[in-house]
C-alpha cells in the first residue's frame, strides 16, 4: 500500500479513484480504458505540478517517507560480494551503523552507512537510524581499516541525528562523533558520501566529511532538525515549516552555497516511487566521483579534504 504525505491528498485521491476503475474493469468486464488513462494523466501532470514547487519543509517530509530507499537498499544493489563487518572493540555493536567489505563496480571498497529500517522490527533494531557512541566508533574502526588496506570509502547517510539518551552522553557521544569526523578527514584513501535521505546534524557529518558530497534532490542535510529549531527558537514545534525554510537544509539551497558537490535527481515523485531508478542514478553519481580520485595519492587527498572543509569556513554561509 502505497504513503501518501499531507500534501499530497489531491493525488491520492486521484489514484484512488484510478485504483477504483481498474477493480471496476476487473469485477465486471466493464471497459473504463479510457476514463482511466484520462485520469492517469491528469495524475501524473498533479504530480509533475506538485514535485516541481515543493517547500524546503515538504522535502523534508519527501526525505523521510518510509518508502524511500534506505541504507541497506543501496548496499545490496550496488555492492558485490558485501562481508559486513561488527563491532566497536570496546563496548558493542550498533545495528544504526552498517558497515562492511565488498566490491562496487569491480574495485574493493569499504561501505558504511547510517540505516533507519523498514518496518517496525526492523526500526527498532536499527534504533531508528540514530547511532549511539559505539555506533560511530566502529565507523571509526571501518576508515581507519580503509585506509590501512587501501580501500575506497563510500558512505550512505540517512538519519535524523545521533542518539540523544543519557546513556549515550555517559559512553562519550561527542567523542565519540568528534573521533569519526577526525577519522574521515585523515583518511587516506578516496572517500564520497552520499545523503540518501535526512542528514541531521553532527550526527551525519560524522559519516560524510568526505572528498565528495551528494545528495538526493529531495533529501535534507541541516544543523539541527526543523522541529529541533522551531522548539529551540520559537519554542513551538508547530513552527517547523518557517524553520525549515531558515535553515537553508534542501539539496538545491546546500548546493548553492557550495557545501556539497552534487544533488542526484530523484524520479517524479520522490525516490519512494522507483527505488530502482533511484539505486542507478546514485550509483553513476558515485562513480563519477569517485573514478577521478582513485588516481591520487593519500597525502594529496588529506591536504584535498581538509582545505575543501577549510574553505566553507572562510567564506561562512549566511
Amino acid at each position: 500500500m502505497r504513503h501518501f504525505l499531507e500534501f499530497e491528498k489531491p493525488l491520492a485521491e486521484l489514484e484512488g479513484k484510478i485504483e477504483e476503475l481498474r477493480r471496476t474493469t476487473d469485477a465486471g468486464g466493464i471497459d473504463v480504458a479510457e476514463e482511466v488513462g484520462r485520469l492517469s494523466d491528469k495524475a501524473e501532470k498533479l504530480l509533475a505540478a506538485t514535485y516541481a514547487k515543493l517547500t524546503p519543509w515538504q522535502k523534508a517530509q519527501v526525505a523521510r517517507h518510509p518508502d524511500r530507499p534506505k541504507c541497506l537498499t543501496y548496499i545490496e544493489a550496488l555492492i558485490d560480494e558485501f562481508t559486513p563487518l561488527a563491532g566497536d572493540r570496546a563496548f558493542a555493536d550498533d545495528a544504526a551503523v552498517v558497515g562492511g567489505l565488498g566490491r562496487f563496480r569491480g574495485h574493493a571498497v569499504m561501505v558504511l552507512g547510517i540505516e533507519k529500517g523498514t518496518d517496525t522490527e526492523s526500526r527498532i533494531k536499527h534504533n531508528f537510524g540514530s547511532p549511539r557512541p559505539e555506533g560511530y566508533r566502529k565507523a571509526r574502526r571501518l576508515i581507519e581499516l580503509a585506509g590501512r588496506f587501501g580501500l575506497p570509502l563510500l558512505s550512505f547517510v540517512d538519519t535524523a541525528g545521533a542518539f540523544p539518551g543519557v546513556e549515550a552522553e555517559a559512553r562519550g557521544q561527542a567523542e565519540a562523533i568528534a573521533r569519526s569526523i577526525e577519522a574521515c578527514l585523515d583518511a587516506p584513501v578516496p572517500f564520497v558520501a552520499t545523503i540518501i535521505g535526512e542528514g541531521g546534524s553532527g550526527g551525519a557529518i560524522a559519516l560524510a566529511a568526505a572528498d565528495r558530497i551528494l545528495m538526493l534532490e529531495h533529501s535534507i542535510y541541516s544543523v539541527i532538525s526543523p522541529e529541533g529549531c522551531a522548539s529551540i527558537l520559537w519554542r513551538d514545534a508547530a513552527q517547523a515549516s518557517t524553520a525549515a525554510d531558515a535553515l537553508k537544509l534542501t539539496a538545491q539551497d546546500l548546493g548553492r552555497l557550495a557545501l556539497i558537490d552534487a544533488v542526484v535527481p530523484e524520479p517524479l515523485g520522490g525516490a519512494h516511487r522507483d527505488a530502482t531508478g533511484t539505486v542507478q542514478a546514485v550509483s553513476d553519481k558515485v562513480w563519477e566521483f569517485l573514478e577521478p580520485l582513485l588516481a591520487l595519492d593519500g597525502g594529496t587527498l588529506r591536504a584535498r579534504r581538509r582545505e575543501k572543509f577549510l574553505e566553507m569556513g572562510r567564506h561562512g554561509v549566511a
